[in-house]
């Protein structure tokens, strides 16, 4: 029982924790903080709910209940949680099929995908299964974000060219786009290059601009990232003073006015099952997202934040979209880092913004019925080029080539087959390389560094060895994968030294021994056993040590169990420590 009661965690309220020191500074921190992302979030969740297939307005209903409710759960202090490029594709891609997108059947299968996503976060916090996003390594998340972005940006310049094209994709969406080049709205086109050529120098040229005109280095930045603000009111004012709309240009329209709408989840068990993988999926990579950028910048205030809490605090923001008329969101990266150089000290700021973004529900939504659709796309474009990062792929391939494989295989299978197809190859790629690598684990022969305690692999370094005794380094767990490995790294020691009398494991690098490893271990101890040879164990760690404890092997084992490998070494061929001794006959190692 109390084993059962460790595994599962109620939830609890981080807020009282922050609550009972929340001050009159920490409040005008927080207020700034939150009018500051408030400016940077209307834009960014109108741009994201149009990405997610939605009308513009879910955008805004997705920003306010989970930011409440995630102040109250969430351990960050600064994550601003809402809509995000990645999940609101996943939620397109996964919605897309079932329904057409801006209908009322595909705004409940997005309520129905949050709801699913909260379930399942909030039961994964309970279960205290954070680890589980340890599946996702850190090449497969880039390779994967790094496709995302390219097709998202590829979806956003059928608005940048004012023509209609389809695609689940890449592949499928520039085919598409190339048959629409005769056709592009010449109008729209020019709008929407020119707002995205404005938000790239933005996020590069304006802040030292501002800076040499006497701005100071963070009021600068801020103003940097307000761009998209700039470039709305700017494209909006010219859409309705000149009439664009008129020529073609296509724009937001009404947005209807008032707080979020109380919603529910469609209640049809076949919908929750074809929704059940892509609503898994958005759960995971939402949570390492937040995970990530959670805690980056928990550390930069020498704070910390805890995984399983933010599975419940996630959850419970998920679970609050689904009754308030939103999608699947999770903690945003570049709204977090605003939030964070704003200067918020505590989840307050979220709510302070959320209420901010409810008021702009209420009363500036009218002024939004200009606003072209191009420039929410060149937002939406500028925003996810800058997640893209071609170079993991360099880094990788220079490293670690089993890497560069699991995020090359994931960056093509996202582009060619899609988000969710791409995210299983990716994760399926690495563990199929996890496991051919620890299949085959480096066991070296060891000697001794003259005139020292420790052993150093033969192969590298100039130690004694004897011909009556095979010192070996097992440079990794033994689980069912690599066992039968030890078995012929053994026996092939064995033959190459007809004096062989005592041969010893040097376990110190050894975690676990699993039940398969155990028989073999059991193996080699028998067949030593019969060719006159004694298996030793050395430096064998305290809860692999209580596991064999509770089996048989120690009993049998003819051999003993040294402390350390010098002991060992000391007790059996104690003349190594006084003469050195050629090497053997050349012995078989992995390095």
């Amino acid at each position: 029982m109390s084993r059962m009661r460790r595994m599962i965690s109620l939830p609890r309220l981080p807020l009282l924790d922050w609550g009972r020191q929340y001050d009159r500074d920490t409040l005008v921190s927080d207020l700034v903080a939150a009018l500051i992302v408030t400016v940077m979030l209307i834009p960014q969740s109108l741009a994201y709910a149009l990405l997610a297939g939605l009308p513009a307005e879910v955008g805004l209903y997705a920003s306010v209940a989970p930011l409440l409710l995630y102040a109250v759960f969430g351990s960050s202090r600064v994550l601003a949680v809402g809509p995000v490029a990645v999940v609101s594709l996943m939620t397109a891609a996964a919605i897309g099929e079932h329904a057409t997108a801006g209908s009322a059947a595909y705004w409940a299968q997005a309520i129905t995908l949050a709801f699913l996503s909260g379930g399942m976060l909030l039961l994964m916090g309970v279960l205290r299964l954070g680890f589980l996003a340890n599946f996702l390594s850190h090449p497969v998340i880039s390779g994967f974000i790094s496709a995302s972005g390219l097709i998202i940006a590829a979806s956003q310049l059928k608005t940048l060219m004012g023509v209609k094209a389809e695609g689940h994709n890449l592949v499928e969406l520039l085919l598409a786009l190339a048959r629409q080049i005769p056709h592009t709205h010449a109008l729209t086109l020019t709008m929407g290059v020119a707002t995205a050529a404005f938000l790239f120098w933005v996020r590069k040229g304006l802040k030292p601009l501002l800076t040499r005109w006497g701005l100071s280095p963070k009021l600068a930045d801020l103003c940097a990232k307000a761009g998209p603000v700039a470039a709305i009111a700017v494209t909006t004012g010219l859409t309705w003073a000149l009439g664009w709309q008129a020529q073609g240009v296509k724009i937001v329209g009404h947005i209807p006015q008032g707080l979020p709408p109380l919603t529910m989840p469609v209640w049809d068990v076949a919908l929750w099952q074809s929704l059940f993988m892509p609503a898994l999926l958005i759960s995971v990579v939402g949570f390492v997202e937040s995970v990530s950028v959670g805690q980056t910048l928990a550390a930069k205030r020498r704070q910390r934040i805890d995984p399983d809490q933010e599975l419940v605090a996630l959850g419970a923001s998920n679970l609050s979209a689904a009754f308030s008329g939103g999608f699947p969101v999770t903690g945003g990266f570049s709204r977090s880092v605003v939030n964070f150089d704003a200067g918020a000290q505590t989840p307050a700021a979220g709510v302070f913004t959320a209420v901010g973004i409810t008021l702009a529900s209420l009363l500036l939504t009218p002024a939004l019925y200009f606003l072209p659709l191009a420039t929410l796309a060149a937002t939406i474009i500028v925003a996810v080029l800058s997640l893209v990062d071609f170079g993991i792929l360099r880094r990788t391939w220079a490293y670690s080539k089993p890497d560069f494989a699991a995020v090359a295989a994931t960056l093509l299978a996202t582009l060619v087959e899609g988000v969710e197809t791409g995210l299983i190859v990716g994760v399926g790629v690495s563990l199929v390389l996890y496991l051919f690598r620890t299949s085959r684990p480096h066991i070296a022969t060891v000697g001794l560094v003259p005139g020292t305690e420790h052993f150093r692999n033969v192969q590298r370094h100039d130690v004694r060895v004897s011909p009556r005794l095979v010192s070996l380094r097992v440079d990794e767990s033994l689980y069912f994968a690599n066992a039968r490995s030890l078995e012929d790294r053994v026996n092939d020691a064995v033959a190459l030294q007809p004096a062989l009398a005592h041969v010893v494991l040097q376990c110190s690098a050894i975690n676990s021994i699993d039940a398969s490893a155990l028989e073999s271990l059991e193996a080699i101890e028998q067949r030593l056993r019969d060719a006159g040879i004694v298996l030793h164990l050395s430096e064998v760690k305290g809860p692999v040590m209580d596991r064999l404890q509770a089996t048989d092997f120690l009993r049998h084992l003819r051999g003993q169990v040294f402390l350390t490998h010098y002991q060992a070494v000391a007790q059996l061929t104690p003349e190594l420590l006084a003469t050195p001794a050629a090497h053997p006959a050349a012995l078989p190692t992995t390095g």
